[in-house]
């Protein structure tokens, strides 16, 4: 990765120069809360104003911060520097925003990181669509960057108090590993192909609320790939079919979806 593509705006140096102190380093690393005030965040978008405005801003509140200009940067960012939070501009380059929301999500090293999408465009189907993707929060340009800072301090705050996903869940007669990849209907394993232990993994997490096929699309399957939402139809047919007697904890709910739940209904 280029130095072009990465500038990294932290307490021990920034893309400008300066080297800060030690002082400065013990204020980021040992802020009045570590888990809030020293986090990273990777600012992502293609105009330098906009990154350098943040940069000044969030530097300020006590963060430590690294840039990218689009969206591949920050997926290769994301993976390699574990970053807490990252605000992601809709319109990049190459690869959107929300493609690279849609693939932060789907994997597992990087599910947990906060996102705040950044935009020009107030259209609410793209709001709706950050959201179903699972952003975390969504700013609108020309933004306070004040009010910025406290959303992501806000975000933050939720999330070092949110407890840890588990790795291990059970919902009536299914189990899902998500460590092993491993899936059991009372105690037996069942051999599941990757698309359908992710389709469970979608329900299985949100039990007892609809999710929307397009929904489902979105967390699954790549963009690139021209999914019909029918195509679930066929997927979570199969699903049933291999979970069994299990199959029956997943209801079709009609014009909006699927539901699991921890008992058939």
């Amino acid at each position: 990765m280029g130095a072009d593509r990465l500038c990294p705006t932290d307490g021990y140096g920034s893309s400008d120069g300066h080297t800060g102190t030690d002082a400065d380093s013990r204020e980021i690393l040992f802020g009045k809360d570590t888990r809030i005030f020293s986090a990273l965040i990777l600012v992502v978008d293609d105009e330098e104003d906009v990154r350098m405005l943040l940069r000044r801003n969030l530097t300020a509140a006590g963060f430590r911060v690294l840039e990218g200009r689009d969206g591949e940067t920050a997926l290769e960012v994301v993976r390699a520097q574990k970053p807490q939070l990252v605000i992601l501009d809709l319109w990049l380059p190459g690869m959107s925003g929300l493609e690279v929301c849609r693939r932060l999500r789907n994997e597992s090293e990087t599910a947990g990181v906060a996102i705040i999408m950044l935009t020009a465009n107030q259209n609410e189907i793209d709001r709706v669509l950050a959201f179903e993707l699972g952003a975390d929060d969504y700013v609108t340009k020309p933004f306070s960057p004040r009010e910025l800072v406290l959303r992501a301090q806000a975000i933050l705050r939720r999330k070092s108090e949110s407890p840890i996903a588990p790795q291990h869940v059970v919902s009536g007669d299914i189990t899902v590993d998500f460590d092993r990849h491993l899936v059991t209907v009372q105690g037996e394993p069942v051999d599941l192909t990757a698309i359908e232990f992710k389709l469970l993994a979608a329900l299985i997490d949100r039990r007892g609320r609809v999710q929307s096929r397009s929904a489902l699309v979105n967390m699954i399957w790549d963009s690139e790939h021209a999914i019909e939402p029918r195509t679930v139809d066929t997927h979570l047919r199969r699903l049933r079919e291999k979970l069994g007697i299990a199959g029956s904890q997943i209801s079709t709910v009609r014009g909006f979806g699927y539901r699991l739940d921890d008992a058939a209904v």
